[in-house]
């Protein structure tokens, strides 16, 4: 098996592990122990590639983002000069940051309390320059395929998204949505609002 391969596969094993985990225990309650046992992984292939598990999590929250885009990506092929194509594999990925049970949810809002920690600053600032990033390349791209007006500032509008998005994941940690809340359907019709506008 190649580097590459060998070096997928491993990390596979630890993100399917971590979020079993997750869910099992909570991001608190975790060891590398327990990691190394749910993924059946040895302690030396474990830490030939991470030094934390706060590490994994960093590749969990990647993970989503990677998974988002591809969704996207696929819709732009698939549709290219349509608006509602993309704009639904975004939706469906609003919806999940209302879900207290979502691993993502849970893992950022494990990080965020840990700021503090230089190396965990740092895995946060990734998350949201990547985030930030794949907004603007998602309003790029609608605004080459003629579907999102060149009115619409792609940076600002970018920032205001993940903002909106970060403020749902860590309220479906705390409180459910009520009646009355503000919900991910919301944000996804003020978006697509938005973005037409």
């Amino acid at each position: 098996m190649k580097n590459e391969e060998r070096r997928e596969l491993t990390i596979g094993q630890l993100l399917k592990a971590a979020k079993e985990l997750v869910l099992e225990k909570g991001c608190d309650a975790i060891t590398m122990k327990d990691i190394m046992d749910q993924s059946g992984l040895t302690k030396g292939a474990i830490f030939h590639y991470v030094k934390s598990k706060d590490e994994i999590f960093a590749w969990v929250l990647q993970e989503k983002l990677e998974e988002t885009n591809q969704h996207f990506l696929n819709e732009v092929r698939q549709k290219p000069a349509t608006f509602e194509g993309p704009m639904q594999a975004i939706a469906q990925n609003l919806a999940s940051m209302e879900n207290s049970d979502d691993v993502t949810n849970k893992v950022l809002v494990y990080l965020l309390g840990k700021e503090n920690n230089p190396a965990v600053a740092e895995v946060l600032q990734k998350f949201y320059e990547k985030a930030l990033s794949l907004s603007l390349q998602w309003i790029t791209a609608g605004q080459q395929h003629g579907v999102i007006p060149e009115s619409v500032d792609p940076q600002k509008t970018s920032e205001l998204f993940v903002l909106m998005s970060i403020g749902l994941r860590v309220r479906s940690t705390f409180s459910p949505p009520k009646a009355d809340s503000y919900t991910a359907q919301d944000l996804s019709a003020f978006i697509a609002a938005s973005l037409k506008a």
